[in-house]
């Protein structure tokens, strides 16, 4: 029988032998983390959400929340944190663990989940009856559930309890319960090992083994623990736990455990630990000799706070031509690859022989490296450099040999890439083509805002064998959608793959799958770029593939018709009876220091550089952590470090050349709130609005004393006294200049460096006009005294939301905006898709009232829909067009 774990946020969850591991996020738990404790404690529940987004960016798959601590309403709070976590999407699209020792708990919180989720725990310690009780009330629920190796005697803590309680705990449920066996996940428990107690040696090895019994014997059900538990007798020293905590995980998921709660930044990689350390460490584990703990504590010592040794190593230059190119992908090393690449060419004797010979053989170790995630994005894209290097020395050499006699490389296929029409970003379509060229894919990149018709075309002209599509802004799904269309009336069969921040599974599902014969796949990010791509090139596979893909796809359809039907809205006219609450006649309002439109051009870089957020720089070269944390973080520090020398280079260079341009236009009118909308006046008098702009109110239901959120609700309803602003900024203004420049020298690490520097740079511009804003040009906070961390914790009074994301999901309004600002003149456009160009730029609106916050729309239902588009004078099937799908009522 083919068991599978089913789970969902907004999204869907399957888990699959191929999955891997799944990491359970645990920083929203009180009893694990103290900030989020504190922030509970201080009821800032709307800050303690950014501890949850920080796991899901940070890679969790599921949000473990535990409000289990004694001086808190536990179930209150479970409660009002799930339905925060409910309205912001990007938290909201992944699966939730309800934790709590305390059942009334678990209970209000599973009430409160949008999709499938998990229960932690239910145990046996209370006896059958209980156990049973516990068990059909999850299953009702429609749950998941963590079962504890735990008894009326006690937590087991050898393999024999173990696995006699998980055997009794199984049969219970699956034969009297008849719950879904692949819907029952095992927490064997992890103890604290190295303790110096003999009865502790074996509870490692006991876990593991425990978990191949259940994997082998307990068919379907999942086995789960607390990892950071293992290594609790080496607190305060860094090095051991890491290694611990890799190993342990390492012999744990080989026994079967899929899944876990593992702090991330708290890992070594297995194969790149200390061979001593590694070895004394698994004698622990494994219990493989009596003196196991003193022989790692004497070790720890000597490892305590110690950090890895940079050593020059010139040693690889004594090697074979094949052993240095293939040294010169894996590290990137571009010093002496012309002098390598010529003697490869002597010694081979054709050019072609040396790219089909020790390069490819090289890049293939890369490939594998990456796949096996022994190295990170920055260095695979450095390798390309490499690569395109050595391919430009033997460029004229093939020439000369493709005249004499026809013979050209073998690609192992073609790739059509194209940023769809009316979008002009592209980082992530050239990030997953360098990936590709890597593993000896031809890829043919047509660039940005591509129209369909081009797309079709280029092709069949180039013989390609796959077509994928990138878009970062909502607008270009559906330009996505009339892609396929096209595909399918001309009768085409190529695969199509589809990619970018907007897109998902459940969109590709629902919206393009249907209406493409051909296959379709959602490419979650590049590192599975090249095994899908590879399976659908292939003979033997393709066709299981797609059908495999065809079956995955219709069930995500037929699973989100059913949650369609299952509605968690009040009506509008009731949403709109819970504004937020603000006293509008004791507000202190502020007068800018003008009216009308400002036009700031070639704003200073070195001014702007202090404010650049480095968070989403490293997310953009697919390394997961907070900045400055992630430079010493135990996997991805040392890449990271590198990366950022790189980038204050290139900065450096940035500023010294003015080769980027910043320039930017604020403007601020007179405005009152007029319910869901905005009225702009030219000046305070007015009687007439020269402009309005429209705002959407959430409809989710919500706890006692919760509002829902509108824009407009932050904007006085009083005459005469408030202000709106709004504005635009690019720093991407030459950027298409230095782009080329390292095009021309086949440089693609340069390229994505100055794109991403590029992007940086107008959030940064963005986050130091927004504080010019509240302590000059309105100067509601004249006061404000804030680090570049507090700007980045949000900490200012005041907000600048943006059309098209979570607050204000309507792509339509930017083109009021632009019109008010007037955008041309300093180099900003719009296209007819509404992204912004040049493509490193941000716009907003800016908002005064201390009281306003960021929040998600969320789901809303079509009534809202149908007045906004009344109220705006545009047809409902315009709104939907450009509303985003995720924050929308329907797909």
């Amino acid at each position: 029988m083919n068991y599978r774990l089913k789970l969902s946020g907004l999204e869907a969850v399957e888990i699959t032998p191929q999955s891997n591991f799944v990491n359970i996020g645990e920083r929203t738990n009180v009893t694990g983390s103290a900030k989020f404790l504190k922030l509970i404690k201080e009821d800032k529940f709307e800050e303690a959400l950014e501890v949850a987004l920080d796991q899901v960016r940070g890679g969790a798959q599921v949000i473990d929340v535990n409000m289990d601590e004694g001086m808190l309403d536990a179930k209150s709070a479970m409660v009002r944190y799930l339905n925060l976590m409910a309205s912001e999407p990007e938290i909201a699209r992944i699966p939730v663990m309800v934790d709590s020792s305390k059942w009334d708990v678990i209970e209000a919180g599973l009430k409160c989940l949008q999709g499938k989720g998990i229960v932690n725990s239910i145990s046996l310690k209370s006896g059958e009856e209980d156990f049973i009780r516990q068990a059909k009330l999850v299953k009702r629920y429609g749950a998941a559930v963590v079962v504890m190796a735990f008894d009326e005697q006690g937590q087991a803590d050898t393999y024999d309890r173990r696995i006699t309680i998980c055997k009794r705990a199984y049969d219970i449920m699956v034969n009297v319960v008849k719950f879904p066996p692949q819907d029952i996940i095992f927490d064997p428990n992890i103890f604290p090992v190295a303790t110096g107690i003999d009865e502790h040696r074996n509870y490692a090895i006991d876990f593991f083994r425990a978990t191949k019994w259940i994997r082998e014997n307990l068919p379907g059900a999942h086995v789960s623990g607390g990892v950071s538990n293992v290594s609790f007798s080496f607190r305060g020293n860094q090095k051991v736990r890491e290694a611990m905590h890799s190993v342990f995980l390492y012999h744990a998921i080989r026994n079967g455990m899929d899944m876990g709660i593992v702090n991330p930044t708290m890992l070594e990689v297995y194969d790149q630990i200390d061979k001593e350390l590694l070895e004394r460490v698994e004698d622990v584990l494994l219990n493989r000799r009596d003196d196991a703990t003193e022989r790692l504590l004497e070790l720890a010592e000597t490892v305590k706070g110690s950090a890895k040794k940079k050593e020059q190593d010139d040693e690889w230059r004594k090697g074979t031509v094949e052993e240095r190119l293939t040294h010169a992908l894996v590290k990137g090393i571009i010093d002496f690859i012309d002098h390598d690449t010529e003697e490869a060419r002597q010694k081979y004797g054709r050019p072609l022989f040396v790219i089909e010979g020790p390069l490819m053989a090289g890049m293939n170790v890369v490939g594998d490296l990456f796949g096996a995630g022994k190295m990170f994005l920055p260095q695979v894209v450095k390798s390309a450099r490499v690569m395109k290097k050595s391919v430009a020395y033997l460029t004229p050499y093939l020439e000369e040999e493709k005249r004499l006699n026809g013979t050209t490389h073998q690609a192992a296929a073609r790739v059509l890439m194209a940023t769809v029409k009316g979008d002009v970003h592209d980082i992530g379509k050239n990030i997953v083509g360098v990936v590709l060229a890597c593993n000896n894919y031809d890829v043919v990149d047509l660039g940005v805002m591509v129209p369909p018709e081009k797309i079709l075309e280029a092709a069949r002209r180039e013989k390609v064998d796959v077509i994928g599509l990138s878009g970062l802004i909502t607008p270009s799904l559906d330009e996505m959608v009339h892609v396929a269309r096209e595909m399918q009336r001309e009768k085409m069969t190529l695969p199509l793959l589809i990619g970018g921040a907007t897109t998902s599974r459940i969109h590709t599902a629902v919206k393009i799958d249907p209406v493409y014969d051909g296959p379709v796949v959602h490419v979650l990010d590049a590192s599975r770029s090249v095994p899908v791509a590879s399976e659908l090139i292939s003979t033997t596979t393709r066709a299981s593939f797609q059908k495999k893909m065809k079956d995955e796809y219709a069930k995500l359809r037929v699973d989100h018709e059913s949650r369609k039907q299952t509605k968690n809205y009040i009506p509008l006219v009731e949403a709109r009876k819970n504004p937020v609450k603000i006293d509008w006649n004791t507000t202190q309002y502020a007068t800018p220091t003008f009216t009308g439109r400002k036009e700031l051009i070639a704003y200073p870089l070195e001014e702007i550089r202090p404010y650049i957020d480095w968070t989403p720089f490293f997310q953009t070269w697919m390394l997961a952590g907070r900045y400055p944390g992630i430079l010493e973080d135990s996997v991805v520090g040392v890449e990271a470090r590198k990366l950022y020398v790189d980038a204050n280079k290139m900065l450096d260079e940035i500023i010294r050349d003015k080769s980027l341009q910043a320039n930017g236009v604020l403007a601020f009118f007179p405005a009152v709130n007029t319910g869901d909308d905005v009225d702009l006046f030219r000046s305070q008098g007015d009687a007439t609005p020269f402009a309005t702009f429209h705002f959407l109110r959430q409809q989710n239901k919500k706890a006692q004393g919760l509002p829902n959120f509108c824009l407009s609700d932050f904007v006085s309803p009083q005459q005469g006294k408030d202000y709106f602003g709004m504005f635009a900024v690019t720093t991407g203004l030459g950027l298409e200049k230095l782009v080329e420049r390292h095009k021309a020298e086949q440089d693609d690490y340069s390229e994505i460096m100055a794109k991403a520097l590029a992007d940086r740079l107008a959030e940064a511009f963005a986050e130091l006009l927004h504080q010019k804003v509240r302590k000059e040009y309105w100067g509601y906070a004249q006061d404000e005294t804030l680090s570049n961390e507090d700007l980045i914790e949000e900490k200012y009074k005041g907000i600048r939301p943006a059309p098209g994301y979570p607050a204000c999901p309507d792509h339509t309004e930017k083109k009021l905006l632009f019109t008010i600002l007037d955008c041309e003149p300093v180099g900003i456009q719009l296209t007819e898709s509404y992204a912004m160009y040049p493509a490193a730029a941000v716009s907003g609106f800016y908002f005064a009232h201390p009281d306003s916050k960021y929040f998600g729309l969320g789901k809303i239902e079509k009534d809202q829909v149908t007045d906004y588009a009344r109220r705006k004078n545009m047809p409902v099937e315009e709104i939907e067009k450009w509303l985003s799908p995720n924050l929308s009522y329907d797909l």
